[in-house]
């Protein structure tokens, strides 16, 4: 280390021109790095989605769930599958540990799906995502009709597969954009039932004709001479007009041979799907749309490249059809916000951390030279992140913020030091070295400790490890490139700049605050004085404080919450409504909510209530859904109550409206107490889901701001006409089951033929009648059915017909039928009281008591909660024990660090101090972000405590001092650059707790943590350092001076070892 020193003293312009080169590598990084609200947090989820148009959830459980589940479940990896089952799709997810290799997880996947059999004929092909149904959309978007313009959204289904899902799904950085609305084109063949009997046909023959009807295969290659020509068949290719003359069936009648055409017993029309919601944006009719990003993209750049194609739609396509397709959700708005305010507390930090050293050294010299550690660390911090593929972020920021503290520390010791040499006679060049080389260990020492306590951090194998990661990478790598600069650039600077300290001899004073310090200074020693030469004194100060930290750390202690939420400019809300409503009775529940919503953007200025910017909702068939956005983002939250309110208030229908959270847009965000009700069957769980529901209500009620949902839903249960047809009879009348069923449906919802392509989309042939016959449920008996024989049998005759109750949602968890209320907890209670209060009132005595093999199991946050915390513990007792490991490398003592260590208990009491006193002010939890707070003051807290053992230890080994007085002199040398380095520290933090805005929740805790802990124990490590050190140094004995260290720093440079 000697020779690195040296060497920057003498190659000065070299030292310069390596700073230039980290300023601008990483600035040039920088333009690399994504940008992003959060750290990527990695989700190891695959799903899988299977669609089948018109089945039941029942169905589509036993016909594809199961199928899929029994080829999947055993996939090596696999954490917990979980299925959901709606009318007309299936969703398994597969959840996979922490690290898991997904790439290599998705080939083992799409192997066990190829074989997967049995799947229905009607279902497609199950499709793999990545991402899951929880994930967020960083925008969403509605298409509108634009003033004047009189169109239909409705039949713009086609139109929007084409012009705006296709091209928006080929953007750099988007997965997924999904869409509300918009039926597409269909072709309906309507049976003339009666002409149908007549010409002896029956509903299946005519649906397989048409199947079958056309084909184009490729058939190979010709070669000819030097000519190659493919061949293919082609058969029929479809439109309405060539549908007629599909050839149904050949016969032959009076000896001729005669074709029954489709036109002989249908009519074949083009039309629209009826839609299967209503939406809306500002009270005008909508088509909606979610947008959702790929992994580790730039949020910021890919939603530029969203927005440049909506202009160039707007500009265009859309334009000449009278559409505008506007951005009602963009999550960039927020992170520019959240990431502004963090460049600015990191600039404002910087000042304040500058204006206390110049009130320290009151010299412009010494304090700029110092000052050049905080660009050249912070910058420097840019290359790594790029290197490692991290992002920039709210997170990430944050740790620079709390970095440009930290990383003048070393430099403000090694200055300091230099300074105090030189002005004690020694030269200026001789002082740089010997300044630089007396302190580098304890440099060294405390930039390790700070680093190693995250080293657990990063071995987390949690989702809050991976937040954590990205703070910890930023501060260490910071710290690290801080303690280089104090030993190389520092010491070359100082030799150029501070050759004449009389001009510094003579600094301003600044009455109050010099008095002040001096005052303290002689306080400190002469307690100094008096509790070296006494042993039971000092021991008995050393224990109140301990004893006094220990008592206060566990009476202030806050409950836990799990992360905080954030506050993002928009609330969304789910609406559950009586069993089996239909789209058109759900839309007078959302349009309850849009009518308060309505005066909020209209009128503009509201009384009491925030402007509404943008309202939308979307309703179909059993629920719907709504968003919102005021102009004034601060004021978001109050819209909560007003959405909800008067959906509750109308019978049967519920509300659960939240504001987005930053982690995942799951039912109750970070907050979110999911209570998973398990049993073998619906009707085994369903009394049980129902009493839990009601408990969990009584426990936390709505009117005390907590809200309480089922999923599925109480309602999500729908009146089911169940036939069942007689075996028997079906033989005498020679009909099958598929026929007779075929039959049915023909005459209700029609049945999907076959889809064909048609004018660049996919359109749907739907076999129907020309009359329904099924405007009653009394009529459904009525409906006929072709025979063998080709007269006409009843359904009635043929079946029983009865009217049982249907889920619209089935939710399977390892094979077990699972019910899950989800619980979302008012700010005022933390997410740690309300889950003991769960397991003790609710969980551990329904366990207890169930014998019908139905069991409560917690789950979301509250899961999360637990292991968080159960890992963070571990995490810090691992860090200490690290940092009590090096330091004994460093001291050579297994004694020493114990005193070092002392200082931990005390800051955290420091720590949780600083967050009651700011409860008091602002609502701050105790969160696992803030609870990173108090490890980073593990590795922090000790760096003064290190200072003075290290000067003690110097005085001792090279000055030849006694124990007692090197304890003093340390503590006289020491009391300066510590307070010097703890102010700069403290100040730097002092932007981050202060102001508030967006992002701010994410590392204000983690700010006060570290600033009450680091400001409590730097008073108090001068008054049990002291004593502690005079009863281990007893058995020191003063020591000759290690070599004349006086005439080796008169020496000149290039003769010293």
């Amino acid at each position: 280390m000697s020779s690195l020193i040296r060497g920057a003293i003498t190659h000065p312009i070299a030292v310069l021109a390596i700073v230039l080169s980290m300023i601008l590598f990483g600035v040039a990084s920088l333009q690399t790095i994504p940008i992003q609200m959060t750290p990527d947090i990695d989700k190891p989820v695959l799903q899988v989605r299977v669609s089948w148009p018109g089945a039941s959830p029942k169905d589509v459980e036993q016909e594809v769930v199961l199928r899929l589940e029994r080829e999947l479940t055993g996939l090596p990896g696999v954490q917990s599958v979980i299925s959901d089952s709606r009318r007309g799709r299936a969703r398994v997810t597969l959840t996979y540990g922490v690290g898991q290799d997904m790439d290599a997880a998705l080939i083992k996947l799409l192997g066990q799906l190829a074989k997967v059999s049995g799947l229905p004929n009607d279902a497609k092909s199950p499709e793999v995502r990545t991402s899951n149904s929880e994930d967020s959309p960083i925008a969403r978007m509605a298409l509108i009709a634009r003033d004047g313009v009189n169109i239909d959204i409705d039949t713009l289904g086609g139109f929007v597969d084409t012009v705006i899902l296709e091209p928006f799904s080929r953007i750099a950085g988007i997965s997924e954009v999904t869409s509300w609305g918009g039926a597409k084109q269909e072709i309906r063949i309507a049976l003339d039932m009666d002409r149908v009997v007549d010409f002896g046909l029956s509903v299946s023959e005519i649906a397989d004709a048409i199947r079958t009807s056309s084909s184009q295969v490729t058939a190979g290659d010709i070669t000819e001479g030097n000519r190659s020509f493919t061949l293919r068949t082609e058969a029929i290719s479809y439109t309405p007009e060539t549908a007629k003359e599909l050839v149904v069936r050949t016969e032959l009648r009076d000896g001729k041979v005669f074709n029954v055409k489709l036109s002989d017993v249908a009519n074949v029309e083009r039309g629209y799907k009826t839609p299967d919601s209503f939406r809306r944006l500002n009270g005008m009719h909508a088509i909606t749309f979610a947008v959702f990003r790929e992994p580790a993209t730039n949020v910021v750049t890919t939603l530029e490249g969203l927005k440049q194609e909506v202009d160039a739609l707007n500009a265009g396509i859309l334009a000449e059809r009278g559409l505008d397709l506007r951005i009602v959700y963009d999550e960039t708005v927020y992170i520019g916000t959240a990431l502004e305010l963090v460049r600015s507390n990191i600039m404002i930090g910087g000042i304040l951390s500058i204006a206390v050293l110049l009130i320290f050294l009151r010299a412009l010299a010494p304090t700029a030279i110092v000052m050049i550690a905080i660009p050249v660390s912070v910058i420097s911090t840019f290359v790594v992140i790029a290197g490692l593929g991290l992002s920039i972020n709210v997170i990430s920021l944050a740790g620079l913020a709390f970095a440009v503290g930290m990383v003048v520390d070393a430099s403000i010791v090694s200055l300091e030091n230099i300074f105090r040499l030189k002005q004690s006679g020694v030269k200026a060049t001789q002082a740089a070295y010997w300044g630089a080389r007396q302190v580098w260990s304890p440099i060294l020492g405390s930039a390790l400790t700070t680093v190693v306590v995250f080293i657990p951090i990063l071995l987390l194998d949690l989702p809050i490890g991976q937040l954590f990661r990205d703070i910890a990478i930023a501060i260490s790598v910071s710290v690290i490139v801080s303690v280089i600069i104090s030993i190389t650039v520092i010491p070359a600077l100082a030799s150029q700049f501070i050759k004449d300290t009389k001009r510094f001899d003579q600094q301003i004073r600044i009455p109050v605050i010099d008095t002040l310090a001096t005052g303290f200074k002689r306080l400190v020693l002469a307690y100094g004085h008096k509790i070296v030469k006494s042993t039971w004194l000092g021991l008995l100060v050393v224990f109140a404080l301990i004893a006094g930290s220990l008592v206060a750390l566990v009476m202030m202690m806050l409950p836990l919450d799990y992360l905080p939420d954030g506050n993002r400019n928009f609330v969304f809300g789910r609406i559950s409504v009586p069993p089996g409503y239909t789209r058109e009775a759900t839309l007078s529940f959302a349009q309850s909510m849009e009518d308060v919503a309505r005066p909020l953007w209209e009128k503009p200025n509201p009384e009491k209530l925030p402007r509404i910017d943008r309202f939308f909702f979307v309703a179909y068939n059993g629920g719907a859904f709504a968003g919102a956005a005021t102009e004034d983002a601060g004021r978001i939250r109050e819209l909560i109550p007003v959405l909800a309110e008067p959906v509750s208030k109308a019978p049967g229908a519920r509300a659960f409206v939240t504001q987005a959270s930053l982690f995942g847009r799951s039912v109750g965000g970070s907050r979110g107490i999911l209570i998973d009700v398990l049993g073998p069957d619906y009707e085994t769980v369903e009394p049980a889901f129902r009493l839990i529901r009601r408990q969990v209500g009584e426990l936390f009620p709505r009117k005390a701001g907590h809200q309480v949902r089922v999923r599925p839903s109480e309602n999500a249960v729908s009146p089911e006409l169940v036939v069942r047809p007689n075996p028997d009879a079906l033989a005498r009348a020679g009909v099958s089951a598929r026929d007779f069923a075929q039959s049915l449906d023909v005459y209700n919802d029609g049945i999907l033929v076959r889809e064909i392509p048609l004018g660049g989309e996919l359109v749907e042939l739907i076999l129907t009648t020309q009359t329904r016959e099924t405007a009653k449920i009394e009529d459904i008996e009525d409906i006929p059915v072709i025979a063998r024989d080709g007269s006409l049998v009843k359904v009635g005759q043929l079946a029983e017909l009865s009217i049982e109750s249907a889920p619209n949602q089935l939710l399977r968890r390892a094979g077990r039928r699972v019910v899950t209320i989800q619980l979302r907890l008012d700010e005022s209670i933390p997410l740690e009281t309300a889950i003991a209060e769960i397991n003790s009132k609710v969980v551990v005595p329904f366990n207890l008591n169930s014998k019908d093999g139905v069991r409560l199991e917690l789950s979301g946050a509250a899961d999360d909660l637990s292991k968080a915390w159960d890992a963070v513990q571990a995490n810090v007792i691992l860090a200490i024990a690290v940092i009590y490991l090096l330091l004994v490398v460093l001291l050579r003592s297994f004694a020493l660090p114990v005193i070092i260590l002392i200082t931990v208990p005390i800051a955290a009491t420091g720590g949780v101090l600083g967050l009651v006193l700011l409860n008091l002010i602002v609502d701050q939890p105790l969160d696992m972000l803030t609870m990173l707070g108090f490890i980073i003051l593990t590795g922090v807290v000790v760096n003064n405590a290190i200072l003075m053992v290290e000067q003690t230890l110097w005085h001792i080994q090279h000055d030849g001092m006694r124990s007692a007085d090197a304890i003093l002199e340390a503590t006289s040398n020491r009391i300066r650059p510590i307070f010097m380095s703890t102010l700069t520290s403290l100040f730097g933090l002092l932007p981050l707790i202060v102001f508030p805005g967006a992002g701010s929740e994410l590392y204000r805790g983690i700010g006060i943590v570290v600033f009450g802990g680091l400001l409590l124990s730097t008073v108090l490590v001068l008054f049990f350092i002291p004593p502690l050190m005079a009863v281990l140094m007893r058995r020191f004995r003063p020591q000759a001076p290690i070599g004349d260290v006086t005439k080796e720093m008169t020496t000149p440079l290039s003769q010293t070892a």
